[in-house]
C-alpha cells in the first residue's frame, strides 16, 4: 500500500519553492505535546505511535534549513472571563473554559522550544478562538504578504484545528498538503476519519514526514 494519498490524480509529491511554500506550525503549546500538559495524556498514545513529536522537529529543521518559513497558527490563550458571556461558546471552548487550556502567562501556555526556538524568525499569527487557524485571524494576510502559495499543515489536533485550517485554505486558493505522521489526534479512529475520509476530499497531498523531508530536501 502506498503511503501517500494524492487528493487528486495520483501524482509523486509536489515540488516545494521555498519562497513559495510555508508550514503552518498549528497549536504547539506544552499543554498539548510536553508531559504534564493539560491535554497531553489524551493525546499521547497516538502521538507516539505515530512519533509525532520526532516528526514534527524533523519537519520545521527541514523547512528552515530549506528557507522555507514557518507559520505559527496558535489557539487563543485561555484569559479569565473567555467564553463566560457568550452565547453559543462550542464543546471545545467548554472544555478550555474549565481545565484553562493554554492558559496565558503559564507553561501549557508556552511553545515547546524545540519546535519553535525562542530566537527563531518564525511568523505568529493572530490567535483563533475556534479551529480554523485562519477565521477572524491575520493569517492569510501575513501568507499572501509572504508571497506563499503552497501550505503544509502540521500540528494539533488532526480532526480539528489541522483539518479546519487546512480546509480553510483550500477555500482561499491555497495549495494544502497534509502530513500523516506530523499530527495526531485523541484516537487510531479520529485520525483515520482526518486523513483517509475527509483528506482526500479537500488536500492537495497527503504525505508522511519521509515522503516530505524527501521534497523538501529537493527544494534546497
Amino acid at each position: 500500500m502506498s503511503t501517500q494519498t494524492p487528493a487528486a490524480g495520483g501524482a509523486a509529491a509536489p515540488s516545494y519553492d521555498p519562497r513559495r511554500t510555508a508550514v503552518l506550525l498549528i497549536d504547539p503549546y506544552n499543554d498539548f505535546l510536553s508531559e504534564g500538559g493539560k491535554i497531553w495524556p489524551r493525546l499521547k498514545e497516538v502521538a507516539q505511535r505515530v512519533k509525532l513529536l520526532d516528526n514534527l522537529r524533523a519537519v520545521t529543521a527541514a523547512a528552515r534549513e530549506a528557507g522555507i518559513r514557518v507559520f505559527i497558527a496558535p489557539h487563543r490563550q485561555w484569559r479569565p472571563g473567555d467564553y463566560d458571556d457568550w452565547d453559543h461558546p462550542n464543546p471545545t471552548q467548554r472544555g478550555i473554559q474549565e481545565r484553562h487550556s493554554f492558559a496565558a502567562g503559564t507553561w501549557g501556555g508556552e511553545w515547546r522550544t524545540d519546535l519553535v526556538p525562542p530566537d527563531g524568525d518564525d511568523v505568529v499569527a493572530k490567535e483563533h478562538w475556534a479551529q480554523s487557524g485562519f477565521a477572524n485571524t491575520d493569517l492569510d494576510l501575513l501568507l499572501r504578504q509572504h508571497g506563499i502559495t503552497h501550505v503544509i499543515a502540521t500540528g494539533v489536533l488532526a480532526n480539528t484545528c489541522v483539518e479546519s485550517t487546512a480546509k480553510f485554505a483550500m477555500e482561499l486558493g491555497y495549495h494544502v498538503t497534509l502530513v500523516r505522521d506530523a499530527t495526531a489526534a485523541y484516537s487510531p479512529e479520529l485520525l483515520h476519519a482526518a486523513h483517509d475520509l475527509s483528506g482526500p476530499t479537500f488536500a492537495h497531498a497527503i504525505l508522511t514526514t519521509a515522503d516530505l523531508l524527501k521534497a523538501l530536501r529537493a527544494a534546497r
